[in-house]
């Protein structure tokens, strides 16, 4: 039994003095035994095991302490671990209190963001243990976890509630603006058969094109609300083989009047001979159409949409950069949130509903901005014939 063990061990070391060279030898290495026991257990687990001094200093750790610090080998022994994760001794700092109540106190837990050697959010677990009362003696059992795949897992949870939530709403409110358009429809119609009636003259011609319009605009804002419902009810996308060149121009030659009155240039460098992906073709051009006009929007007569492609072994990259006025950096950090928009007839949905496809299609968005210079989203897709690369030892 491991307590009879350590009684016996006990008993030896309380006669150390009237060991004689062979016994010694023989409780060196049984120490050095157990020793080498305990080093291997605790290099096991995936926890990190710091044990320091009142003064901060470390005195051992474990091999995924290294790790989740950053300092391999011996280069954390005798380093004071305030001085490597600053904040942290004024966040624990009633645990290092030398009184008498010290040893009483519950266990502190901390989380923090570390940088270095990849961001990531560390949990800092401290108990003391060791003689209460002499503070020197007193030592500290330092236990790290690493939770940030748990706060983003739990971020990503409370994102997609919400995002759901956003949507459902603005479903119900595009719907509802479907009624007064039928109406709208149905008024038009009755007009037009009433001119019919009217004598044909330059007043009924001009009435005549005006209600054209209006029935064109009628239809326009139809098939907006349409692709709008058909893009941000979460349904999953129906993928198949898809070449974004082909569905990119599609959308390009949709916009290309508009780009054309407000005087914007559009310059597309995306080759047929791009590698396919597995897509939902109305869904991403969804996300085309909303970046395209995003880039629109920030620009002013005059200005440049650049689009550029690219891919690797394993994904398939499409560049959208404009010439506009750029994205403060407090926006950037806020550009895929709900209702979250820098202009002042935006909704704030067109952002959110591309990182939902692209996520879904097992890509990503990324945005990078420049205030005065221009803004740049990259669209990455997995590709369909993805490569699985082993690597050398």
């Amino acid at each position: 039994m491991p307590g009879k063990k350590h009684t016996s061990l006990d008993r030896v070391l309380g006669r150390l003095d009237t060991l004689d060279s062979v016994n010694l030898a023989n409780l060196v290495q049984r120490l050095a035994r157990e020793r080498a026991l305990f080093e291997t257990i605790f290099n096991t687990l995936q926890e990190g095991i710091l044990v320091i001094g009142v003064s901060g200093a470390i005195e051992y750790a474990n091999d995924a302490a290294h790790r989740l610090i950053g300092l391999g080998g011996d280069e954390l022994a005798g380093r004071t671990l305030w001085r490597l994760v600053p904040g942290l001794k004024a966040s624990l700092g009633r645990q290092m209190d030398d009184d008498a109540t010290a040893g009483a106190r519950p266990p502190a837990a901390r989380e923090f963001d570390l940088a270095y050697p990849e961001p990531r959010t560390l949990r800092f677990y401290m108990v003391p243990f060791g003689a209460q009362g002499a503070a020197a003696e007193r030592r500290f059992a330092v236990i790290l976890t690493d939770v940030t795949h748990d706060k983003r897992t739990t971020g990503q949870r409370i994102e997609d509630e919400r995002t759901s939530s956003v949507l459902l709403l603005a479903a119900g409110v595009a719907h509802e603006l479907g009624n007064p358009l039928n109406s709208l429809t149905i008024h038009l119609q009755l007009i037009a058969r009433k001119l019919k009636k009217i004598k044909p003259s330059a007043d009924a011609d001009s009435v005549g094109e005006s209600l054209r319009v209006c029935r064109e605009e009628v239809q326009r804002l139809d098939g907006i609300i349409r692709h709008f419902l058909e893009a941000i009810r979460p349904r999953r996308p129906d993928l198949a083989e898809t070449n974004l060149t082909e569905v990119l121009a599609e959308v390009l030659r949709f916009q290309r009047r508009e780009f054309s009155n407000r005087g914007i240039a559009v310059e597309a460098e995306t080759p047929v001979t791009l590698p396919p992906v597995m897509g939902d073709r109305d869904q991403l051009k969804q996300v085309f159409f909303n970046i395209t006009k995003n880039a629109l929007e920030a620009m002013q007569p005059g200005g440049k949409l650049k689009i550029r492609s690219r891919s690797d072994d394993d994904s398939v990259y499409l560049l959208f950069g404009d010439s506009g006025s750029g994205i403060k950096p407090d926006d950037l950090a806020r550009l895929f949130q709900p209702y979250h928009t820098t202009k002042s007839s935006g909704h704030g949905l067109g952002l959110m509903i591309v990182q939902r496809i692209m996520r879904d299609h097992g890509g990503h968005a990324e945005v990078e901005s420049k205030e005065g210079v221009g803004t740049v989203v990259t669209l990455q897709f997995p590709r369909k014939d993805r490569r699985v690369r082993l690597l050398g030892s």
